[in-house]
C-alpha cells in the first residue's frame, strides 16, 4: 500500500446505535476489510470510531457504519480526519 492510499477517519455515529451490537458488528466489519483502530460507545449515546487503513477499505466501513448492524438505526454520521492509531489492529474500547 503506497501512503498516499491510507487514510484515518473519525466517526462519530449517533442514532440507536448502543445495545444493538454496533461495537462488535463494527470490530468484525473492519477486520474483515484489513483496518485498524478503535470503536467505543460515548456517554452521550453516540458510538465513536477511529479507522485508518486503505482509503477504498476506509470508504466501505464508512458505507457500513451508515447503516449499521440489522438492530442498529443510524441517524447520521460525522466524519473527521484522525491521527494514525499506534496499534495495527481494530480494538473495541470502554466507553468513554
Amino acid at each position: 500500500m503506497h501512503e498516499a492510499d491510507y487514510v484515518v477517519r473519525h466517526l462519530m455515529i449517533r442514532g440507536r446505535v448502543q445495545g444493538v451490537a454496533f461495537r462488535a458488528s463494527a470490530l468484525v466489519e473492519a477486520e474483515r476489510l484489513g483496518l485498524h483502530g478503535w470503536v467505543r460507545n460515548r456517554t452521550d449515546g453516540r458510538v465513536e470510531a477511529l479507522v485508518a487503513g486503505p482509503a477504498a477499505a476506509v470508504d466501505d466501513f464508512i458505507r457500513w457504519a451508515r447503516r449499521g448492524p440489522a438492530h442498529a438505526r443510524v441517524d447520521g454520521v460525522e466524519i473527521g480526519g484522525g491521527e494514525r492509531p499506534e496499534q495495527l489492529r481494530f480494538l473495541m474500547l470502554p466507553t468513554e
